[in-house]
């Protein structure tokens, strides 16, 4: 597996994604993009704010993906998450494998994103008209 990008950003530029992952040895590339939705709990979600204990979570990052190689012949992965205030639609995490076949590569991914979910610390705030409220990003 060629070194994974692996990144806390600001903003996510889902265009590049591609690229990044794309070779001559991969048959299958997949990507999950999170984005922020308009209603949680029958409330209008106005945007989500996103803060991250940096260091750890690249470091829980960087686990993930040495955990998913180590059940799946991986080639190319990019996991990105923001930070800050987002609005909605607006994405705020993109996971992106490469492999020679589809199954590892679906797999992969559902897998790395429901375990960033579960390990990575992370933390959102949903903004609603007449209240914030911090959450467990944990499913």
């Amino acid at each position: 597996m060629e070194k994974p990008i692996i990144e806390i950003v600001e903003t996510i530029d889902t265009t590049q994604v591609y690229d990044e992952l794309s070779d001559a040895k991969s048959g299958g590339i997949c990507v999950f993009i999170g984005t922020v939705r308009d209603f949680t709990d029958n409330e209008s979600v106005i945007s989500l704010e996103f803060e991250a204990y940096k260091s750890m979570a690249l470091k829980e990052m960087a686990k993930i993906v040495d955990q998913a190689s180590a059940k799946w012949p991986l080639n190319k992965v990019v996991i990105r998450h923001a930070v800050g205030l987002k609005k909605v639609k607006e994405p705020v995490v993109i996971i992106g494998v490469s492999t020679a076949h589809r199954d590892a590569c679906f797999t992969a991914c559902r897998y790395m994103i429901d375990t960033l979910k579960e390990t990575v610390p992370i933390w959102k705030k949903e903004m609603f008209k007449n209240k914030s409220v911090w959450v467990s990003a944990h499913p």
